[in-house]
């Protein structure tokens, strides 16, 4: 018994610390964050209390819904269109570059996160411009007689997120792919089946997992992120993290920033949720 004990105490010991920075650094603040949704403003004075006029006004002003509704929208768009380019670069990566030349490729792959954020975003602002380099290919090759608008629209959001998100889908998918023993395909089709039929019914389940971990990483991340669209987006078509932010350094309405951000978390669970129960998480 004694030595149970002393077992139980020490998991505690090592679990402690990450239980405390989770309480300080998560807990805490989103409770907070929750009651701050459910204060109001009078004038310039925070009023405490449970009263829910900050979410009416978010379902009742089109501007609020319509940023929720935008953000969606595109981090929808980046995850499918980041999840088909990552699967076949991962792939090839994976089962068509020779085994010795597979960490080139991949350090290769990884370059766009050696290089900050924020600079990569306006060096998308720059080839995106009208003066940029995409205008100037497409007006030397007589594609078009004058530039085009490019920058500062949801297209260029899209295309810096793609960028970005592809990378870090190829990292997850080749990790899953990598693990997939060449055994399982030769059993497919020693029994009859195809090239196709055994990626559909064979390799892409199997895979399922990276790919489902990947997006909903890209999900979270996409839906949270300021930069890009604040960027890349200009002010065209405002997101919700856009509008938290024009909330709080404009009008200083913290309770409805708040509150947009706890329907921002609430989508982002809503994904969890989804992913949880494509993958049967929710039975471990």
């Amino acid at each position: 018994m004694r030595n149970a004990a002393r077992q139980t105490l020490r998991g505690w010991g090592f679990t402690a610390p990450a239980l405390l920075w989770t309480l300080a650094f998560f807990i805490v603040p989103f409770l907070v964050m929750g009651a701050m949704s459910l204060a109001t403003l009078d004038g310039r004075t925070l009023v405490w209390g449970i009263r829910f006029d900050n979410y009416a006004e978010l379902a009742g002003k089109a501007y609020l819904w319509r940023a929720v509704v935008i953000s969606v929208e595109i981090t929808l768009t980046v995850t499918i269109v980041s999840v088909l380019l990552a699967y076949p670069l991962a792939w090839i990566i994976a089962f068509r570059v020779p085994q010795r030349w597979q960490r080139l490729a991949l350090l290769l792959a990884i370059l766009p996160f050696w290089t900050s954020y924020v600079v990569r975003s306006y060096a998308w602002l720059l080839v995106l411009a009208r003066e940029g380099v995409v205008n100037q290919t497409l007006m030397g090759l007589g594609i078009t007689s004058e530039p085009i608008t490019i920058a500062n629209t949801r297209f260029a959001t899209v295309t810096g997120f793609v960028h970005f998100f592809v990378m870090l889908l190829t990292l997850t998918i080749y990790a899953n792919l990598i693990q997939l023993s060449p055994n399982y395909r030769r059993a497919a089709m020693d029994l009859g089946a195809n090239a196709f039929q055994t990626f559909v019914h064979v390799v892409l389940p199997l895979t399922l997992p990276g790919i489902i971990t990947g997006a909903f990483l890209t999900f979270v991340l996409c839906i949270g992120d300021y930069v890009t669209p604040q960027i890349l987006g200009g002010n065209t078509e405002l997101t919700v993290p856009q509008v938290i932010m024009v909330q709080l350094g404009r009008r200083a309405d913290f309770p409805l920033a708040a509150a947009l951000a706890i329907v921002l978390m609430g989508i982002v669970t809503l994904a969890y949720l989804a992913c949880a129960r494509w993958l049967r998480l929710d039975r471990l």
